[in-house]
């Protein structure tokens, strides 16, 4: 019975993280984190009686927040479809331009991978037969640009906002079954700093960090920001 090598039965283990995930992660840290201190500043200054006003602002902060925050995401995405499609122009030019210039850089490429001379030159060759193709492996390997989905921008948009949206419903749903806001704001405190932890937790484990300490800190940043607005709203009141 044949053992299978090690070259065989090696798995990679790097992550990775897609455009959709990272979108997630944007929209859903600050949903959490800011209608969570909206709300417990909020809790420290309305009056018991009118406590109401926390969710209608939090619906209202949340509202706003998601279309700044999809507003944010679609413009970083249509600024990097432009800069590519500006940097794909600029190649084609001096592909037409400088041909002979732009051959060159594509030996060095080859060059400092280890290729003999004759190697290299097959390869510049079979590589700048077609211009498109020519082009193509400049813009990845020249300058580091992989050609972006046209639709990136939509796409995140609505990711950000929709994950905004969610996180933010979190901390405010408990103020919509509670009395006063003080109560509201306990019940929103355990329940938020619990999907905090495990917001950090898997965000951390999906960037590689510790996955425990990095819970760990998102949670004790959402408890500070919620603790200072507070604390600040109670100053302000007394």
């Amino acid at each position: 019975m044949n053992t299978p090598s090690p070259a065989h039965t090696h798995v990679e283990q790097h992550m990775q993280s897609s455009a959709i995930l990272t979108d997630i992660v944007i929209g859903m840290s600050d949903g959490l984190t800011v209608p969570f201190a909206l709300a417990a500043g909020l809790s420290g200054a309305v009056p018991q009686s009118q406590h109401h006003l926390i969710w209608i602002a939090g619906l209202a902060e949340i509202a706003a927040g998601s279309i700044a925050m999809g507003l944010g995401g679609y413009l970083a995405g249509r600024t990097e479809v432009d800069h590519y499609n500006s940097e794909l122009k600029r190649e084609y030019e001096e592909v037409a331009s400088v041909p002979d210039r732009e051959r060159e850089e594509v030996r060095e490429f080859f060059s400092n991978l280890g290729l003999s001379k004759d190697l290299q030159e097959q390869a510049v060759d079979e590589m700048t037969k077609d211009k498109d193709k020519w082009v193509d492996f400049m813009m990845k390997y020249e300058l580091g640009l992989d050609k972006p989905d046209p639709q990136r921008a939509r796409k995140s948009a609505f990711n950000i906002g929709v994950s905004y949206i969610i996180g933010g419903l979190i901390p405010l749903s408990p103020y919509f079954f509670t009395s006063d806001g003080i109560t509201g704001l306990k019940l929103s405190a355990v329940i938020t700093l619990c999907c905090l932890f495990v917001f950090g937790y898997f965000k951390s484990k999906m960037t590689g960090v510790h996955p425990l300490g990095g819970a760990i800190r998102v949670m004790v940043i959402g408890a500070l920001a919620a603790g200072c607005a507070f604390a600040v709203a109670r100053m302000i009141q007394f």
